[in-house]
């Protein structure tokens, strides 16, 4: 399975550091997450923030915004936080239906997963990473299908009342599947490395899987490579969970814990 296209992000000259979140999760429910966020995009001296997926939830159409007072807010913190720095969201599990329509409203750049981030001498490869756990077959069949235009279309046409109803039955599904014990898959290190080569890079980031670490990755015939999980966000949870990862110009990566 080769590389997915990929587009490019071309980093300027004079940016000095960028930070990358992803599987952040927000909701209504849980608000000491969402004031842990809202804090950091008012304050983070960064760049440009690139958010990897997962930001919501769950996104049932840029039809909701409109009627949802906490979507509103987290508009208008995206919207007041790309007047002062570069942002770039892509699409996550959950929230793959954001559209043009809602990244207008906030001035956030959509992001292509996968996309290359090139810095001066350094690049990065930039995924959400669902589509690289392949061992969870079921999960592939079922964004295979619910990625399709098609799937898509057909979705975003039903009710909103219809579509929240269908979310929130995928979001009991989701947490009776966790609360099993079962997780989520990680990311194939045959098929990252196969991403990598195709990208010409050698350093993966990537959310989804909530197992913030760094690996190595080696291959016969080819120097090391690396791939660094970002953390999932979670205020709520002992100990609480909400880490950046930024990278600074000269190739250097640091995590930002925000919370002891």
């Amino acid at each position: 399975m080769s590389l997915p296209a990929a587009s490019q992000l071309q980093a300027p000259a004079h940016w000095r550091s960028v930070d990358l979140i992803s599987d952040l999760h927000l909701q209504a429910q849980e608000p000491e997450t969402f004031e842990a966020w809202q804090t950091y995009m008012d304050s983070t001296p960064a760049d440009a923030v690139l958010i990897l997926g997962d930001l919501f939830e769950v996104w049932v159409g840029d039809d909701e915004v409109p009627s949802s007072p906490f979507l509103q807010v987290c508009r208008d913190v995206l919207r007041s936080a790309s007047t002062r720095l570069h942002l770039g969201i892509m699409h996550g599990n959950r929230d793959f239906l954001m559209g043009p329509a809602f990244m207008a409203s906030c001035g956030a750049q959509l992001l292509h997963d996968p996309t290359l981030l090139r810095w001066g001498r350094h690049s990065w490869l930039l995924s959400h990473g669902d589509a690289l756990c392949i061992d969870d077959t079921d999960y592939q069949k079922f964004r295979q299908q619910v990625r399709s235009p098609a799937w898509m279309t057909s979705f975003l046409a039903q009710p909103l009342a219809q579509r929240q109803a269908v979310a929130r039955q995928l979001r009991e599904e989701s947490k009776a599947h966790q609360s099993s014990g079962m997780g989520f898959a990680d990311a194939d290190t045959a098929l990252s490395l196969s991403w990598l080569k195709s990208a010409a890079a050698s350093h993966l980031i990537h959310g989804h899987t909530h197992r913030a670490a760094d690996h190595v990755m080696t291959e016969v015939g080819q120097g090391p490579c690396h791939r660094s999980v970002l953390s999932d966000w979670d205020l709520q949870t002992q100990p609480p969970r909400a880490q950046v990862l930024r990278l600074t110009a000269d190739g250097r990566q640091q995590r930002l814990p925000l919370v002891a």
